[in-house]
């Protein structure tokens, strides 16, 4: 019934912060729009909406820093690892092993300028 997830939305604190991490770390593509404003990556998009600013409809209690997800990555995790510390990102967790939709994996967890954690995973199958 359902094939992929084209978007979800993060609630933050400064729109401004937020995309400019996601942009440097990660390489996401800023949108702005009559919408709300959007980071794409891939086939995705991760709409961002700022603590006190949201667009409806939205969830019952947009709350920053409450977001936990998993991007996936083609990129070697040890790479991944290298190129977050170049960036001045904390790793968290890992490299460890997970279970993700797919298969194996391996993940490295971070948090994004709201503490949203963010897990970074390649599919073992990839190695």
């Amino acid at each position: 019934m359902i094939d992929r997830i084209d978007h979800f939305v993060i609630t933050v604190q400064s729109l401004e912060k937020t995309c400019a991490f996601y942009e440097r770390v990660l390489g996401f593509k800023r949108i702005d729009s009559a919408g709300p404003t959007a980071m794409t990556f891939g086939k995705q998009k991760i709409n961002v909406h700022e603590v006190g600013r949201t667009f409806d409809p939205k969830a019952l209690a947009p709350t920053s820093g409450a977001a936990d997800f998993c991007l996936i990555t083609r990129m070697p995790v040890e790479e991944m690892r290298a190129h977050l510390e170049s960036c001045g990102v904390p790793i968290e967790l890992g490299p460890i092993e997970r279970d993700g939709a797919e298969g194996k994996m391996i993940s490295l967890y971070f948090r994004d300028p709201d503490s949203n954690l963010v897990e970074v995973s390649r599919y073992l199958d990839l190695n």
